[in-house]
């Protein structure tokens, strides 16, 4: 489902495979070939969120947008009306060409690189960056204002860093390649709205 809010639609391009039980609202743009698997839900109701090229995000997968950033203040309230009104908004959360967003992840206004895989159960929280081929493992909790380094494993709560093995890198690409294979099938079966 699309929902327009505050005057934003979600942009998705003609090439993606968006399911018809997947949510997506306001200022939201779905890249090519990129695929939205059954109850994800993209927020955009403040600033973009974004989903790269050729990205998979699986089954309830969260991605929203970041409210404010102001020194010294985190967003602890959860008092959005409040905050919206006085602190200045800056980016969305941004999540690049490629990556496989596994099942049941949070990524909170954070930023995750190309031909990255976050693991299953796993938090990339405020701020954070995952940058370019990297590996969060399942269930780990990448914590604010934290890098995951390009060619790392994220592992742990909270998470530490290592160097990826050639095997953990090598299942990045695969499982990116495997899950644009699963978009052509079911773009070609159509949806139900049909």
């Amino acid at each position: 489902m699309e929902r327009e809010v505050m005057g934003e639609s979600p942009s998705v391009a003609d090439s993606a495979f968006v399911s018809e039980m997947a949510y997506l609202v306001g200022d939201v743009d779905v890249g090519t070939d990129a695929s939205l698997w059954p109850f994800v839900c993209l927020r955009g109701d403040i600033r973009e969120t974004v989903v790269g090229a050729g990205t998979n995000v699986h089954t309830v997968g969260y991605n929203y947008v970041k409210i404010f950033d102001t020194p010294g203040c985190r967003n602890t309230s959860r008092d959005y009306s409040r905050q919206y009104q006085e602190f200045s908004m800056l980016h969305g959360a941004r999540v690049g060409d490629r990556v496989t967003v596994g099942h049941n992840v949070v990524i909170d206004h954070a930023d995750v690189g190309d031909d990255a895989l976050i693991g299953m159960s796993s938090t990339v929280q405020f701020d954070a960056r995952v940058e370019s081929n990297s590996l969060v493992a399942a269930g780990s909790l990448v914590t604010e204002d934290t890098v995951v380094p390009e060619g790392h494993l994220a592992y742990g709560v909270p998470a530490e860093t290592r160097e990826l093995t050639p095997e953990q890198a090598a299942v990045i690409e695969e499982t990116a390649d495997h899950y644009l294979k699963n978009r052509r099938v079911y773009k070609a079966a159509g949806g139900l709205e049909q």
